[in-house]
């Protein structure tokens, strides 16, 4: 490990680029989401991790396929379809409103015709794509920052995922609210969420949060947090779930209902991977002991308990 793995990411500096980054990928998620057949939970419209950034892997479309992927080392978005064809878009600086029209004529160009609903979803204030002239910043140094960031999320969340033999999600980038995220569930059915987020059904996130979870993630600090950091909650939250044993410099958020690890807390650590490994373990458990998790059907027994 070096510290070029846990770089700084100090949110004022890359503010107005996240932003617009986050509107990027509402524009190609949408996309995946016309075309890409429901799945519990919305696990078909996430993006995954790559080796060069984020990916929608493969879009069905009638016999075919396409996939959007965001390069960000070569800083471009490539469109490749099972036919061979690729089309290529630079990233840099340019409105929202740019892109959603340049992506939208590439995408018919290839014969990929697509309709999707322009206005951007769990974001306060939002303009539709083809309106948004405000949003156009784009700094190549902080998105590849935020990318190597992911890269290292992505391997503790995917090992951390590992020993659970109960419902799981992959590991995956919700577009919605720009965080790279894994849940568990317990197998039982949740009360029926009645919360609302910014332009999205109810009936959206009550399948999202059909059943009970223990969900953890990694976001920038958009939405107003001001700071990158890991979350993790659950739903239902049990009770005692804020006041459970907690790994260090871990705090418990009551307006959020989340554990929070601030990220800088992790980039400053002597092992990093051991803080984060810690933080998701505690996390979980407080979830699951709370919950009344039948925890020895979930769990793999690991090697030295096998022994």
């Amino acid at each position: 490990m070096t510290a070029a793995d846990w770089p700084e990411l100090p949110f004022a500096a890359w503010a107005d680029t996240c932003a617009t980054l986050h509107l990027w990928t509402q524009v190609v998620g949408k996309i995946r989401l016309a075309h890409t057949p429901m799945v519990n939970h919305w696990w078909q419209v996430p993006f995954y991790v790559s080796s060069r950034g984020l990916t929608t892997s493969p879009i069905p479309y009638g016999s075919e396929s396409f996939q959007i992927d965001f390069d960000f080392i070569d800083h471009r978005l490539d469109i490749r379809t099972s036919r061979g064809e690729v089309e290529s878009i630079a990233l840099a600086p340019r409105t929202v409103a740019d892109f959603y029209a340049e992506i939208m004529g590439r995408l018919r160009g290839l014969g990929l015709e697509t309709r999707i609903w322009t206005m951007p979803v769990e974001i306060e204030g939002a303009i539709p794509f083809e309106r948004d002239s405000e949003h156009r910043s784009y700094d190549a140094a902080y998105v590849h920052r935020f990318w190597r960031i992911l890269l290292q999320v992505n391997r503790l969340f995917t090992q951390f995922r590992s020993p659970f033999l109960g419902k799981v999600s992959p590991v995956h980038f919700f577009w919605g609210g720009f965080d790279l995220a894994v849940s568990r569930f317990s197998g039982r059915t949740a009360p029926l969420l009645m919360s609302d987020s910014p332009n999205v059904g109810r009936w959206v996130m009550q399948e999202a949060y059909s059943h009970e979870v223990s969900s953890c993630g990694f976001w920038p600090g958009n939405g107003g947090f001001g700071q990158a950091a890991f979350f993790s909650y659950a739903y239902p939250e049990p009770q005692g779930f804020a006041d459970a044993p907690r790994s260090p410099a871990t705090y418990y958020d009551r307006d959020l209902g989340q554990f929070i690890l601030p990220y800088d807390a992790v980039r400053q650590a002597a092992s990093p991977d051991e803080l984060v490994m810690d933080y998701l373990r505690h996390s979980y458990e407080a979830a699951a002991n709370l919950g009344g998790w039948d925890r020895r059907a979930l769990e793999r027994p690991s090697p030295n308990t096998r022994r």
